[in-house]
């Protein structure tokens, strides 16, 4: 979810604990996804791992992304597009992924915006449980 570009990376946005969590669940950033990127709390199911990701992105938390990667996808760094701000979550199915599965997918649409232009990206993410833990593998194909 992020782009690459060699242009020069801008502060991230700032979240309040009293911020409404970008996620989309109704509760405050600091009682929702904040809990999981300090490390408070751990995802209980593939959904609450990508919900948490996406916010991720959103406040451009590259070391919380980092640790939720799959060791066999994951990325050196992961490069913010400085432009870029994601907007909204909306979580379009989910398959599998909760308390008593090794794996799930979440197929979802991430809303942004860059240089005045609003945009959607859609994406069927792939999550399986790593030494215990949800972690993001990859996306699987739309089409």
């Amino acid at each position: 979810m992020s782009r690459r570009r060699s242009a020069p990376r801008a502060a991230a946005p700032r979240l309040l604990p009293s911020s409404p969590c970008p996620c989309g669940l109704p509760a405050a950033y600091g009682d929702c996804c904040g809990r999981l990127h300090r490390g408070q709390a751990a995802a209980t199911t593939a959904e609450s791992l990508m919900r948490s990701r996406f916010s991720a992105f959103a406040a451009q938390d590259e070391a919380y992304l980092l640790r939720t990667w799959h060791p066999d996808t994951r990325p050196a760094e992961v490069d913010f597009d400085p432009g870029l701000r994601w907007t909204g979550l909306e979580v379009v199915d989910t398959t599998e992924g909760g308390a008593f599965h090794a794996q799930g997918t979440v197929a979802f649409r991430a809303h942004w915006t860059e240089g005045g232009e609003e945009g959607v990206l859609s994406e069927n993410s792939r999550f399986v449980r790593h030494e215990g833990a949800w972690v993001y593998l990859d996306a699987l194909s739309l089409g």
